[in-house]
């Protein structure tokens, strides 16, 4: 009976001492994370004031973020009666071992870093990279948020996108449309030509720079005598201007009497 008693004052102090400190340790955290979540959307709104470069707002905002919530969760602990001195010689060891284990990760963000200090690509721009393809949405600490077409979310590493090869077709203001139509054998590639001129002057988002439109037989094909066109545009026109003179050149070669070949194969039969 007396051993019970014992063990019950022992919980009572218990409680009484750590108690107070937990309940208080809990409080702090949940207003702190509160607290902390307003600060990042008053940060996130002070950047679109200041006209902060987009590339940078996600990246220093989690940053930010990341930041604070370790020192909440370092101030938590202290109220907790951890000594800090032993945390923090514990917490170098256990980030000694935890850095080992996400080494990937510490890539990422290494690879977010260069990517914001060289900036081979920023928010709004079109890129193709480690095999996917889309508009780049927000640039974090460790991965970069693209928008397909289709409205599709694609996260992609920093590691991986800083140091493998990508493609930005936003990187320059014109871009050059590359078409090839082809004609029957025996129709006039004169004609053919002037006809597809004749397009290409006619659509005004077609620009004579950097180069002059291009137009030549480019192959002598099993089906077809093809053509190869060239032309410059802006580029935001790019997929306009090669759905719209694609389909132009269909309408228009069938009323100037030019053949759109397809393949075909003649079988004859013996006896």
């Amino acid at each position: 009976m007396e051993e019970v008693n014992k063990l019950s004052e022992q919980i009572y102090d218990l409680v009484m001492f750590y108690g107070p400190k937990l309940i208080g340790a809990i409080v702090t955290l949940i207003v702190g994370l509160w607290i902390i979540s307003i600060l990042r959307k008053a940060i996130r709104g002070r950047f679109e004031k200041q006209n902060v470069d987009p590339s940078l707002r996600g990246f220093l905002n989690s940053l930010v973020g990341i930041g604070l919530k370790a020192m909440l969760w370092i101030a938590v602990i202290g109220m907790m009666g951890v000594q800090m001195t032993s945390f923090i010689a514990i917490l170098g060891a256990a980030g000694l071992a935890i850095g080992m284990a996400f080494s990937g990760t510490l890539s990422n963000f290494a690879g977010g870093v260069m990517i914001l200090i060289f900036k081979p690509f920023k928010v709004g721009n079109y890129i193709s990279a480690q095999g996917h393809s889309g508009t780049v949405n927000e640039i974090q600490i460790f991965n970069t948020i693209l928008k397909t077409p289709d409205n599709k979310t694609i996260i992609i590493p920093n590691g991986g996108l800083a140091t493998g090869s990508m493609i930005n077709f936003s990187a320059e203001p014109k871009r050059r449309v590359d078409f090839t139509f082809g004609i029957a054998y025996g129709d006039d590639v004169d004609k053919a030509k002037e006809v597809l001129m004749k397009l290409i002057k006619a659509d005004e988002r077609i620009i004579n720079y950097p180069a002059e439109p291009f137009i030549a037989v480019s192959e002598l094909a099993d089906s077809s005598v093809n053509l190869v066109v060239r032309v410059w545009a802006e580029a935001a026109n790019y997929w306009g201007v090669y759905f719209d003179l694609t389909e132009n050149v269909y309408k228009t070669f069938e009323k100037e009497g030019l053949n759109i070949p397809f393949p075909q194969m003649d079988v004859h039969l013996q006896k």
